[in-house]
């Protein structure tokens, strides 16, 4: 069961190692600016695969229990899927539910592991491979990959990343677990840490923040939800951001540092790197200055 990118090395190691009797994933949406139906990820790749795929709107509903009862699956794999299993799905293989968990358990259960442990300046983060039971992400342990987070390293760069290092952790986990050897240890609940669901309007850059706490958001929501700060009457989008450690002009205030547009944050500077006017393409900081001749004049700095 899996949705995005991140499922897919999960998926392909599964197929090439183990019989894999059927894959769930989400409905098709819509996408792109002609909101045309798109699949997911993991459904192109269950087609690529030749492998049985159901998209069920809510995995509770009568005729998908029924199909995953008809392929009587020993071990359901669930990797980023986007849907809570209820006790039905989780008791229904005879070896469980395992998930496959973008961050070191139990830091960052929730929805937004990755993009977590990049806004609140983690030096390491990981997979986890875990036991599922009815919790939010709360089931026992089986093994956990580390690696180190790059100081440029974005959501994007570092999602892909994790996801190879899932589908390899998972792989050299499962004969242990299946045969017995591995057991589930169980979580530090008292170590919990959570990471919810992001939304479009968490983009939008609140300058209070210290000038570091607002780069790593740039890194953290990139590529979704993106982030933005209001310049005039339109929106500017931030593709890529640096703190500047100079004395800030004043909270929120438009300034230029080296020749690029920079914001006053609550203790220096947010230099903007790369940026994205509405209805335009994205464009390093420089060469947005050139043609936004009232950049400063916004504040009535100039």
């Amino acid at each position: 069961m899996g949705s995005p990118d991140f499922a897919l090395p999960s998926l392909r190691a599964l197929a090439e190692h183990y019989r894999v009797v059927g894959v769930v994933t989400q409905p098709d949406r819509p996408a792109g600016r002609g909101r045309e139906l798109t699949p997911p990820p993991v459904k192109e790749a269950a087609v690529e695969l030749g492998l049985p795929v159901i998209q069920p709107a809510r995995l509770k509903e009568p005729q998908t229990m029924a199909q995953l009862e008809a392929w009587a699956p020993d071990l359901i794999v669930v990797a980023a899927f986007g849907q809570i299993l209820r006790p039905e799905a989780l008791d229904l293989p005879r070896r469980g539910c395992i998930n496959v968990h973008a961050s070191l358990l139990p830091r960052w259960r929730g929805a937004a592991p990755i993009n977590a442990a990049l806004l609140h300046g983690d030096e390491a983060t990981g997979v986890t491979i875990m036991k599922m039971d009815p919790g939010l992400d709360t089931g026992p342990l089986l093994s956990m990959s580390r690696i180190l987070i790059a100081p440029d390293e974005t959501a994007g760069s570092l999602s892909p990343k994790l996801a190879r290092l899932g589908g390899d952790l998972l792989i050299e986990t499962l004969p242990a677990y299946l045969s017995g050897q591995l057991l589930p240890q169980p979580q530090d609940d008292s170590l919990a840490t959570y990471a919810p669901m992001l939304e479009r309007a968490d983009g939008e850059l609140d300058f209070d923040q210290p000038a570091e706490a607002l780069a790593r958001r740039v890194r953290a929501f990139d590529p979704w939800p993106g982030t933005y700060l209001i310049w005039g009457d339109q929106r500017l989008k931030v593709h890529r951001a640096h703190a500047v450690s100079a004395t800030s002009p004043g909270v929120g205030v438009f300034t230029i540092q080296d020749g690029f547009p920079a914001v006053g944050a609550s203790d220096g500077l947010l230099l903007l790197d790369e940026v994205q006017p509405s209805g335009k393409r994205a464009m390093p900081g420089d060469v947005f200055l050139r043609g936004a001749h009232d950049w400063k004049r916004i504040n009535d700095t100039w």
